[in-house]
């Protein structure tokens, strides 16, 4: 296949582009001029005119829950309601719309009381007012907490349980204890489960992601169901993403897994093991992050921490002896302290060759940078959670911690491995939103004019790079992709306009025409 007429960014330095290329079986084989690489067609070979457009490398989502996005398009869809009101309107809705029996969990997703007047999280009696007999289930945007209605708790085991919360009068569960519902709910099976794989990648491929790094196996049931779906997928040649799949296990479950033959860096270039996840903190909305000091707008909490310092020392300490990289969930900045620390031991003897990271990195001082840095600790960021947080920091953590919070430039600058990903569902896998969030530092609205404490703003560059090859290196991939390189794969993505030489407002506005993956077309704008 040839590619020609186009403006093909490599990604490799800054401004080096060419207008042609060949694509030999999943690779590039050759970058040049039009001349040079039209003069090696082949007969029968496909031509491609690319009509002056922009073709980049294609992005790789360093963090996200591809099949708990998928089930999102499936469950009551709960983003941007405004009110509680509107919760129950539209779990009526759909349960009405999709003439659905009783007993039959109704599942729904992305509320989020800060849009809302009152500011309050729905409660058991509001979710009763959508239906009595069904058992319902509502999660917030950012999964860390969730509101359950009475028929949902009328079979449920409620008990104590490490690392998470719950309030029975008003139905709402937090961080670990949201599986006392979610475990009572029935499990897919491994043909829904690929079902459901398959529409989110689809979905995925419009935004132009070529790779996603997606924390799945504690969805959808038994993790090796899931397993089982990913690899009959592979099989079956019908992966339109490359998968690098975040473990999220708990001890018991890891040592089972590892006795199973699974570790990092275990399948192929469609499907590999990746590292554990580990969840030890909560969000900033639902504030159950990790905080040092009380929230500043709620003083009776400073959040969560799913793990004592001995089990985290614990797991982290075996899953490094076994092999496995490491990804661990922080939010707050006592998360973040304990984790560092916990690393700071592991890591002592050898330094970090597993590459061991750290996912969000929200809530830092200087001197938590400092650790980052010196321990070479990889950051997972999602320059997409601007959009909401930035209305929120301060209120949550007060103005001198916010100012050192989400601090992307600063990250890079001190020469930190930084990947950029979206946490979808909890926020669209919309790439070029993602991108404008980093580059602009302002909600979609373009708010606050100029940008949220705006030295800390990426390049258009920069958001490119850490996008596709710093994505790339935290899964130790940065030799096969990443770059548009001769003998890399042909993972690449064609764009309306060029997202180089534009008003950084507009990036978001940029629409994928095409997205390839190892030179084969998963994607095409109708």
């Amino acid at each position: 296949m040839l590619f020609y007429n186009g403006k093909i960014f490599t990604g490799y330095k800054n401004n080096e582009f060419f207008e042609a290329m060949l694509i030999s079986g999943d690779k590039i084989e050759k970058l040049g001029t039009n001349e040079e690489i039209r003069a090696l067609k082949q007969e029968h070979m496909k031509c491609i005119d690319l009509k002056g457009k922009v073709l980049i490398p294609g992005f790789n989502d360093s963090h996200m829950h591809l099949y708990g996005f998928g089930q999102t398009l499936q469950i009551v869809d709960l983003v941007n309601v405004q009110s509680v009101e509107e919760v129950i309107s539209r779990g009526k809705k759909y349960i009405s719309d999709n003439n659905i029996k009783s007993n039959v969990w109704i599942r729904g997703r992305g509320w989020n009381q800060d849009y809302f007047t009152d500011k309050k999280f729905p409660t058991r009696e509001d979710l009763d007012k959508i239906s009595i007999n069904h058992p319902i289930i509502f999660t917030r945007a950012c999964g860390h907490l969730a509101v359950a209605n009475s028929k949902a708790l009328e079979n449920c085991k409620v008990e104590n349980v490490a690392g998470g919360e719950f309030d029975l009068d008003k139905g709402i569960f937090k961080e670990h204890a949201i599986s006392l519902i979610t475990d009572n709910i029935p499990k897919p099976s491994v043909a829904e489960i690929k079902n459901t794989l398959t529409e989110a990648m689809k979905y995925a491929n419009s935004k132009g992601i070529t790779s996603v790094q997606t924390d799945d196996l504690s969805h959808g049931g038994d993790y090796k169901l899931m397993l089982k779906a990913y690899e009959e997928l592979n099989h079956e040649n019908k992966l339109t993403c490359r998968v690098y799949e975040q473990c999220l296990l708990d001890l018991k479950q890891l040592k089972a897994f590892y006795d199973l033959g699974y570790k990092t860096g275990v399948g192929d270039k469609y499907f590999k093991i990746g590292p554990l996840k580990i969840l030890v903190d909560g969000s900033l909305g639902a504030r159950t992050a990790a905080l040092n000091k009380p929230y500043h707008d709620d003083n009776s909490t400073n959040g969560v921490m799913c793990y004592t310092n001995e089990e985290l020392d614990h797991i982290i300490s075996y899953a490094d002896k076994i092999g496995m990289q490491i990804a661990i969930h922080c939010i707050g900045d006592r998360a973040m302290q304990i984790v560092l620390d916990s690393y700071k031991r592991v890591l002592k003897a050898y330094g970090n060759l597993k590459r061991h990271g750290i996912i969000h990195c929200q809530i830092m001082d200087a001197d938590l940078l400092s650790q980052f840095k010196n321990l070479d600790i990889i950051a997972y960021i999602q320059p997409i959670f601007l959009h909401y947080d930035l209305h929120i920091v301060e209120s949550r953590v007060g103005k001198k911690l916010a100012k050192t919070s989400y601090a992307f430039k600063s990250m890079i600058d001190e020469g930190i491995h930084t990947s950029l990903g979206t946490d979808c569902p909890v926020e669209d896998c919309d790439v070029m939103a993602n991108i404008y969030c980093a580059v602009n530092r302002v909600d979609l609205k373009g708010e606050p004019a100029g940008g949220y404490n705006p030295k800390e703003k990426l390049s258009v560059y920069e958001a490119l790079y850490h996008y596709t090859q710093g994505s790339a290196y935290a899964s130790f991939e940065e030799r096969i992709k990443g770059t548009i390189t001769e003998g890399k794969l042909a993972d690449f993505v064609v764009m309306d306009k060029d997202i180089m030489n534009m008003d950084p407002l507009d990036i978001k506005n940029i629409t994928i025409l095409a997205t390839y993956v190892g030179g084969k077309l998963v994607y095409k704008k109708s």
